[in-house]
C-alpha cells in the first residue's frame, strides 16, 4: 500500500488526496534535504519533474498539489528555526530534536510549516500528518507520539483555535 493511501481508511476526496501526497512529498523532501545536504530548489524541482504520480513498488503515486507543496517546503526551509524550537519545546525534556528519528524531523517541520502558513484547520492538518506517520510506523508508537506533539506544536501556532475550544458555550 502507498504511505499517501492512509492505511486503508476511507477514500479521500481528489483535492484532499493531492494535499495528503504534497504533505507526504514535503515530508520526503525534507529528509532527503537534510540527509543529503541538497538545497531547497534542487529538491523541489526533483520531486515536481520524477516523483510527482511516478510508480513506486508497483503503486501509482496520486497527484500532489504542486502549489500546496512549494509552500511546505518553502516555509519549512525559512521558517526551520523557529518551527524547530517550538518543536524541541513541545517533545519531552532530554530529548531534543536532534535525537529522534529524522523522519519524524521532516514530519515535525512540514506539520510546522502547514501549521504557520496553511489554511487547513489544525484537527484536520494534525489527523492528516497522523495518518502518514500511520504509514511510516505501522502499528508503532510513533502516531500517537506524533499527535501529542502536534497537539502542542498548534497551541503555539495556532492559539486561538484552542482558545474558542476553552470557552463554554
Amino acid at each position: 500500500m502507498p504511505p499517501e493511501a492512509g492505511g486503508g481508511r476511507k477514500p479521500l476526496r481528489k483535492g484532499a488526496m493531492a494535499r495528503r501526497t504534497a504533505r507526504l512529498h514535503a515530508i520526503q523532501a525534507l529528509f532527503q534535504m537534510e540527509a543529503s545536504g541538497q538545497g531547497l530548489e534542487a529538491a523541489n524541482a526533483e520531486f515536481e519533474e520524477h516523483r510527482f504520480g511516478a510508480c513506486i513498488d508497483g503503486y501509482e503515486i496520486s497527484k500532489a498539489d504542486g502549489k500546496f507543496f512549494r509552500m511546505l517546503l518553502r516555509t519549512a526551509v525559512s521558517k526551520q528555526e523557529g518551527i524547530d524550537r517550538i518543536t524541541d519545546r513541545a517533545l519531552a525534556p532530554g530529548w531534543p530534536l536532534g535525537r529522534i528519528d529524522p523522519t519524524l524531523r521532516a514530519l515535525f517541520r512540514s506539520a510546522g510549516a502547514e501549521l504557520i502558513d496553511g489554511d487547513t484547520p489544525v484537527p484536520v492538518a494534525i489527523s492528516e500528518f497522523v495518518e502518514i506517520a500511520n504509514a511510516f510506523y505501522p502499528g508503532g508508537k510513533e502516531p500517537k507520539f506524533v499527535n501529542g506533539v502536534l497537539d502542542n506544536i498548534a497551541r503555539e501556532f495556532r492559539p486561538e483555535h484552542f482558545s474558542k475550544e476553552s470557552k463554554p458555550t
